[in-house]
């Protein structure tokens, strides 16, 4: 289908059209945000300006101007312009696309920009179907998704494509928005008296969490819904602010990008002995659904290889809250859940457990074979002694200070080197001592030989 601008064709009133779309930019420089890609001399901009876009694939949150961008190539463009959504068509409706545009092709010069909007929905086959015509030339792609590419998005077809990734907008941008809206007398609310107050302007930003189109359609409603008073003001206070738009939209998709991005920076706070972000972060996780029981596991596994034998109750502490979850049950499992974070992040530091489980897996993998040593092995299918399974072996709690020197392995490697954190400062004095003493008993025993 080709695009034409829903103001043009006289059958619309504006009034009737949603204000997200009415207050769509028709031009880049109208384009709020973004200037990492459409800054001046930009690559995406200068490829629109110069009518000489090739595939490309727009990913980023809602309400960042995606569609935007693509409406506007669609108006300035040469080329042909077709509007489609990967949840509305198929194979079928592909290959009725590709065909016509190699006709036009052929037969015009004339080349098609396809806009699939939702890309993340095609499956792989679907996707296949659009690289022979994208890798010739045939039809020049606009993919548009809210979905990391990385994860949805063929590599070949990615490999033909341009990726471009659009962030967020500032509660500088979305205060400028508000401000347009208000002003424009033509597709905006400027013919209307709207007081906005302060405390409703940051409650509509706060609350959009950077994404336009969620701010427009609150400010439609809240406007639309309030009687002009005496004066003929619409005020628009916190009230209706909070009214129409209730609760702050938390984006967070458990198989995309916001559960890995916001779960790594839950860890990595943790890990830097920082509470209160990873607090922000554990309760920002949950209040956008994720399993308490996964972010318990996470808690487990930083207790363990970050903070380790410096603190050997941390690990304790976050197990226990597996159970607590368990027993409790939500909202009340956050408490717990709280302590154990708390707990973890305030807690000494030291990764050197999990730094000696790396180096003896290399050690398996890539080192020497080693066999267990005779003294060392099971002697209770031994055939009577008859093997030797066992002979020799000094059981530790028979000598003093339940210590004895005796070799647990072959062509010795020391991968745990406590640190100086914590707890671990005490193991590190037994170490130092035991390997001092069979230092000693070694030499003793070499000068008896």
């Amino acid at each position: 289908m080709e695009t034409t601008d829903l103001f043009e064709r006289g059958k619309v009133k504006a009034e009737n059209v949603p204000l997200a779309l009415r207050m769509t930019p028709s031009s880049i420089d109208g384009v709020l945000g973004q200037e990492d890609i459409l800054g001046e001399g930009k690559l995406l901009r200068r490829s629109i300006e110069t009518d000489r876009l090739s595939s490309v694939i727009f990913y980023g949150p809602s309400g960042t101007g995606k569609s935007a961008v693509a409406r506007i190539i669609a108006k300035s463009t040469g080329s042909h312009f077709e509007e489609t959504n990967a949840v509305l068509i198929g194979i079928a409706d592909i290959r009725k696309i590709l065909e016509q545009s190699k006709l036009r092709l052929n037969t015009s010069s004339k080349k098609t920009i396809l806009l699939l909007d939702e890309i993340h929905h095609f499956n792989k086959t679907q996707q296949d179907a659009l690289l022979p015509d994208v890798e010739k030339g045939n039809i020049t792609l606009i993919g548009i998704t809210t979905e990391n590419p990385y994860f949805y998005v063929n590599s070949a077809l990615l490999s033909r494509s341009i990726l471009f990734e659009f962030k967020r907008l500032d509660g500088d941008r979305l205060s400028l928005i508000i401000d347009k809206v208000l002003s424009d007398k033509d597709k905006g609310f400027g013919k209307l008296n709207i007081k906005v107050s302060p405390e409703a302007r940051k409650h509509l930003i706060l609350n959009s969490n950077g994404d336009a189109r969620r701010l427009l359609n609150a400010l439609e409603i809240g406007v639309l819904s309030s009687r002009p008073g005496k004066d003929g003001v619409i005020n628009f206070d916190q009230s209706v602010a909070e009214g129409s738009l209730q609760k702050k939209y938390i984006s967070y998709d458990k198989s995309g990008d916001e559960h890995y991005d916001n779960i790594s920076a839950f860890i990595k706070s943790m890990r830097g002995s920082d509470p209160d972000a990873a607090l922000y972060w554990m309760s920002k996780i949950l209040a956008a659904g994720e399993d308490p029981l996964f972010v318990a596991r996470r808690v487990i596994i930083c207790a363990s290889e970050d903070v380790g034998n410096a603190d050997p109750m941390a690990v304790v502490v976050a197990a226990s809250v597996l159970k607590s979850i368990e027993f409790v049950g939500l909202p009340e499992a956050k408490i717990p859940l709280a302590q154990a974070v708390i707990y973890v992040a305030t807690a000494p530091k030291s990764n050197a457990s999990y730094i000696a489980l790396k180096m003896s897996e290399d050690e398996v993998l890539r080192g020497k074979n080693r066999e267990v040593p005779d003294h060392l092995k099971d002697a209770t299918l031994d055939g009577e002694g008859k093997r030797g399974h066992g002979a020799g072996y000094k059981y530790p709690h028979d000598y003093p200070g339940h210590f004895v020197k005796q070799d647990y392995w072959t062509d010795k490697k020391i991968f745990f080197e406590p640190s100086g954190e914590g707890y671990e400062t005490e193991i590190a004095k037994r170490l130092i001592a035991w390997r001092k003493k069979s230092k000693v008993t070694q030499a003793d025993e070499a000068n008896k030989g």
